[in-house]
């Protein structure tokens, strides 16, 4: 069984710019990469999980949606990172979804399809929907990062810090996974 990082997309990874769907508007957090690539040495293989409703509100199309993708993995392939795949959930709040956030749909089709220990993996997200996701998956830790609406979430709601770590950053959250993880699991040799 494998072990998996899940990843809110905007706010965590990259600044929230409100509907992002222009690549040259993109900008990456800092210490994202670094971060990332940690995690991927350490053995964790890396998703990201994303609620684009912009797209079910017409805001912008699918096809924006992937060219953001694209940028966003092409810099950070720069580093070595590599995502093994993208789950996105494109519908508006109030149409029928499958994997929309907070529902751990796509958490257990990447279960599936990468075989996949959930209960030692780990969901990071900047909104109270990312980590109710990794709790309705049965992840190891739900984290809740600081950036992009976190620091809001986690003032509107205090007691979810008995329930999600709460961190600083993707940085931060990396060091807390690590440094928990340790001395419990060793890499298998490939």
């Amino acid at each position: 069984m494998n072990r998996a990082i899940f990843l809110d997309r905007d706010g965590t990874l990259n600044v929230d710019k409100n509907y992002l769907s222009n690549p040259a508007e993109l900008v990456i957090i800092p210490g994202t990469s670094a971060a990332l690539r940690r995690l991927t040495d350490a053995g964790y293989l890396l998703f990201i999980v994303t609620n684009q409703s912009g797209i079910g509100r017409g805001y912008y199309s699918l096809a924006n949606m992937h060219a953001v993708n694209d940028l966003l993995c092409a810099e950070l392939a720069r580093d070595g990172i590599r995502f093994e795949k993208i789950y996105y959930a494109p519908e508006a709040p109030e149409d029928p979804s499958r994997g929309r956030k907070p529902s751990p749909q796509f958490l257990f089709d990447a279960r599936d399809e990468f075989q996949l220990d959930l209960a030692e993996s780990y969901m990071i997200g900047d909104k109270l929907i990312d980590v109710e996701c990794g709790w309705n998956a049965g992840v190891k830790k739900s984290i809740l990062v600081r950036t992009g609406y976190g620091a809001k979430v986690e003032a509107a709601n205090p007691s979810i810090a008995p329930k999600a770590l709460v961190a600083d950053d993707l940085s931060a959250a990396t060091e807390w996974i690590l440094g928990r993880d340790a001395t419990q699991y060793v890499a298998p040799i490939s």
